[in-house]
């Protein structure tokens, strides 16, 4: 492989400086395990996976929450979340404190055995729904998340919809996640989004509030398959290529920390899976007196990067720039 110059050297050029200026949201993984095991997923989750966040780890959370103001938006991720014995649980003691939840659902989960109640549950505790729907084709979706998951995702959408998600004035946001099916950056959001509105509302009935585009990370399944399909240079060079300063200033890591599912703090998700530890060298949730205690310090980083500052940029919010 030819290796791009180093992410660290690039944002020295452009007298980027990579520290986490506030912390407004915690994103927690809460587990591995899925019902799905998706060609591009960056965390290789799946439901042979056995990691799943301890209720001890979640309590831990919740007193640090607690004692914090300043964290504003609690980002549920897996796995699929839902599948997490201590979910619910979880979702209502943050919802308690006043604190907004995101839910980062596949859709397909709703029809998982014991989880006949989880949209139900989401509406009455006003979770935002973050959803991924890769495209509104058929093919595209199981070309990238398996066969039957299209129309079960697009039923699950039409029960959110039922609940009131993504209707006007509900309250009940529900946001859907594009990623590119193989080795490009996305298209414009803005753009997409309205192709995205027009076809499921004329084709299904369905409704949503906006669409986020993230970019491939080149990470873990999806480099895989860069590599078997003699992509990988070629990737790397198209995000070194695109790599765009006014994106990188809007990075998410500079106000948010990523929490594992074992409680191991990390200054992404990206970085969590690639077990790269904090700059400076705080382990665990138990290492640490106050979630402002990571205010201010540096962030770790490396090529995979590339993939947050290139193009319009991307983040868990979408793109950036």
């Amino acid at each position: 492989m030819t290796e791009v110059e180093s992410f660290a050297r690039t944002a020295a050029k452009h007298k980027l400086i990579l520290r986490r200026s506030s912390l407004e949201t915690l994103q927690v993984n809460i587990g591995k395990l899925c019902n799905q095991a998706c060609l591009h997923c960056h965390v290789e989750a799946g439901p042979t996976r056995t990691e799943n966040m301890e209720r001890k780890t979640i309590d831990r959370l919740l007193e640090l929450l607690t004692q914090n103001l300043s964290v504003k938006t609690v980002d549920i991720t897996g796995g699929a979340p839902e599948l997490n014995p201590n979910f619910t649980y979880f979702v209502s003691e943050i919802r308690k404190l006043g604190k907004q939840v995101i839910d980062r659902c596949n859709l397909t989960v709703l029809f998982e055995a014991g989880q006949e109640k989880t949209a139900e549950f989401l509406a009455q505790n006003q979770v935002w729904v973050v959803a991924s729907l890769p495209c509104y084709s058929k093919e595209n979706v199981e070309k990238q998340r398996g066969r039957g998951t299209f129309d079960k995702s697009i039923e699950g959408l039409r029960i959110l919809n039922t609940l009131g998600y993504g209707k006007k004035d509900s309250g009940l946001k529900l946001d859907l996640v594009y990623n590119p099916l193989g080795a490009f950056l996305p298209p414009a959001q803005v753009n997409l989004e309205a192709l995205y509105k027009k076809e499921l509302k004329e084709l299904f009935n369905i409704e949503f509030n906006y669409l986020f585009t993230i970019t491939n990370m080149p990470i873990k399944r999806f480099r895989s398959d860069l590599v078997r399909s003699n992509k990988l240079d070629h990737y790397m060079n198209l995000l070194f290529e695109n790599f765009n300063p006014t994106a990188a200033k809007d990075i998410m890591c500079r106000t948010l920390i990523s929490i594992g599912y074992d409680g191991q703090l990390f200054d992404c998700d990206f970085n969590q899976m690639l077990d790269i530890s904090l700059a400076e060298k705080t382990q665990t949730i138990w290492d640490i007196k106050k979630l402002d205690d990571l205010v201010n310090r540096p962030i770790a980083v490396g090529n995979h990067c590339y993939g947050c500052t290139a193009g319009a940029g991307s983040s868990c919010t979408g793109a950036l720039a």
